[in-house]
């Protein structure tokens, strides 16, 4: 399956951006689709640390994942490059095999236009998943983020 490729203009510096990508406040504010809500249970912002997070159904017809309403997913941060790059292995919690397998994604921050650009590529999007809904999320995600910096 192709990657999802993603580019989001941030109207703050790169320092600004990373540490929101690296922040478990931040992240149950932004990496979060609408209609959803984010619990941050564990988030070790370091090279091989591990996080878990579970994003929520707002609506009861939303169909979660790992439970009726719930995507939890798990995984680490494979690489840290301050200021400029974060890749994570993440995995869905699920029984459903079409669901599972290790996913990465890579934020790439680049400065452009007197701000940053979030280059985001999601690679090993599981059979179960489809590709648009995916890219939906992710360009809802980064836009919070671009929001959520922006407003400092």
């Amino acid at each position: 399956m192709e990657p999802t490729r993603i580019r989001q203009h941030v109207k703050a510096p790169r320092a600004s951006v990373y540490r929101a990508l690296l922040d478990a406040r931040a992240i149950a504010t932004w990496k979060v689709p609408q209609g959803m809500t984010a619990h941050v249970h564990a988030f070790d912002p370091r090279e091989g640390g591990a996080f878990r997070v579970s994003l929520t159904y707002e609506a009861p017809t939303g169909a979660g994942k790992t439970t009726a309403h719930t995507d939890t997913y798990h995984g680490h941060f494979a690489k840290l490059v301050k200021d400029t790059q974060v890749v994570e292995v993440t995995e869905f919690e699920t029984e459903d095999p079409t669901l599972r397998g290790e996913m990465t994604v890579t934020l790439t921050l680049v400065d452009a236009d007197g701000g940053t650009d979030v280059i985001a590529v999601h690679e090993g999007l599981p059979s179960g998943v489809s590709p648009a809904d995916n890219e939906a999320g992710w360009r809802m995600s980064l836009e919070k983020l671009a929001a959520l910096v922006e407003a400092g």
